[in-house]
């Protein structure tokens, strides 16, 4: 099992993330949670923290059961809804925001169509779980339902959550969707979005494979090929 000392990189990064979050408008106050899974530990922000300036020792430690295992705040409400996600899903961030956008566009609609090609990073289509009170089990079982196949979701009159491999994607994941949803939103305010065929859709996952796009590369490197 992973030590908790070494989980202390994980619980300063989170506090950093966190505050980018909220210097980003992603959240206000308290209004959110980020964790990051190590083995069978996960560090996640304790209940209550506010955002804007919350620090490592506002990280609580638990294990995959939800036990705490260090430090001397309880984990967020939301726990249940992260460690459901460890052990389901390949990830190893979750990050929730209540992102203005996120929230505005998750208490109209049922779906936003994947109305630009950056969305196929989040899985397409980003569906919204229907609402359930925050903390509780059916509100983790919605949400879970949401992402299958996806790595983004919203949570109808509450919220955005998200995931990836490590932290930093996953912050980038957080405000990738509240572009997505600001775009559509946009958009919907002039007449009714464009979504890219399933066609489209494959076409550009090609040419990301062939042009690996999103990838710095060298002028010779591009030469050769």
């Amino acid at each position: 099992m992973m030590s908790v000392t070494t989980m202390a990189a994980e619980r300063a990064r989170i506090a950093e993330s966190c505050r980018r979050l909220a210097g980003a408008g992603l959240v206000i106050g308290t209004a959110g949670n980020v964790s990051v899974r190590v083995g069978e530990l996960v560090a996640i922000t304790a209940t209550g923290a506010a955002f804007e300036g919350l620090t490592e020792d506002q990280v609580t430690v638990v294990n995959l059961r939800g036990d705490v295992v260090d430090g001397d705040l309880a984990p967020t409400s939301e726990l249940e809804l992260h460690l459901g996600l460890y052990r389901n899903c390949n990830a190893g961030a979750i990050v929730h925001t209540h992102a203005p956008m996120a929230v505005a566009v998750g208490s109209v609609i049922d779906e936003i169509p994947c109305v630009h090609y950056s969305m196929l990073s989040l899985g397409g289509s980003v569906r919204v779980a229907p609402y359930a009170t925050f903390g509780t089990q059916q509100l983790a079982d919605n949400v879970h339902a949401a992402l299958a196949d996806r790595s983004a979701a919203l949570m109808a009159n509450h919220g955005a959550i998200n995931y990836a491999s490590d932290l930093d994607h996953a912050v980038e994941s957080a405000l990738l969707l509240e572009w997505a949803c600001t775009a559509y939103w946009r958009a919907a305010a002039i007449g009714k979005p464009r979504a890219l065929t399933p066609e489209d859709q494959a076409a550009v996952i090609a040419a990301v494979i062939e042009r690996r796009y999103g990838t710095t590369q060298s002028i010779e490197a591009e030469e050769v090929r």
